[in-house]
């Protein structure tokens, strides 16, 4: 485990409020379109990578979805998701993980991951997260990043932003591209982020 980037996102999540963070969204929109657009039941299997404490696990519930698992590097983040969901989070499965160290036990009908995969900056991370995901992903994936009008940092981190072919490109081995959307985020403090969102199917 890169023991730097656990310590950096535990203190993220111990010190600052989901209004003190970039990241920030009261309703997912882009996130549970794609999902809802694969057209499957209630009992698909999704992972939710760096969801952190995230509420699209909280909407996913709301829509009738019985099969989330919600994966962070940070074991506070998940915390203060299952004390938001309270009851409602029992049958969530919570990982503490860094996505590189994730070796799934299973495999997912939908992985989604917004705004985690572009942390990795490096060819081997990038290879890595892509046999992981190769391996754990039988039918969809969406991924969202910084678009090339994103910012160059986040959280005080580089970060890897991505076009349209480059993010196809990189995940064409075992995918196909179905959809892209770019969407500008409004931050809880009133500044912009330009994401790429792509939804793959597995080839």
């Amino acid at each position: 485990m890169n023991l730097d980037r656990k310590k950096h996102w535990e203190t993220v999540y111990e010190t600052k409020s989901p209004d003190q963070v970039s990241w920030t969204q009261e309703i997912p929109k882009t996130s549970l379109a794609f999902i809802k657009s694969f057209g499957l039941a209630r009992s698909a299997k999704i992972i939710d990578i760096g969801g952190g404490d995230s509420t699209l696990v909280d909407h996913l519930l709301n829509e009738g979805f019985e099969n989330i698992t919600v994966l962070d590097i940070s074991e506070r983040s998940l915390e203060k998701a299952k004390m938001r969901l309270g009851e409602k989070g029992k049958n969530i499965t919570w990982i503490v993980s860094d996505i590189l160290d994730f070796e799934p036990t299973e495999t997912y009908d939908i992985w989604h991951d917004r705004a985690a995969f572009h942390f990795l900056t490096t060819e081997e991370e990038i290879e890595k997260y892509k046999s992981i995901v190769a391996k754990a992903v039988q039918s969809y994936f969406v991924i969202g990043t910084f678009s090339n009008n994103g910012p160059l940092k986040c959280s005080g981190l580089e970060i890897s932003q991505y076009s349209e072919e480059k993010l196809s490109s990189t995940f064409e081995d075992h995918f196909e591209k179905i959809e892209t959307v770019l969407e500008d985020h409004e931050t809880p403090f009133g500044t912009t982020q330009n994401f790429l969102f792509c939804s793959f199917k597995k080839k």
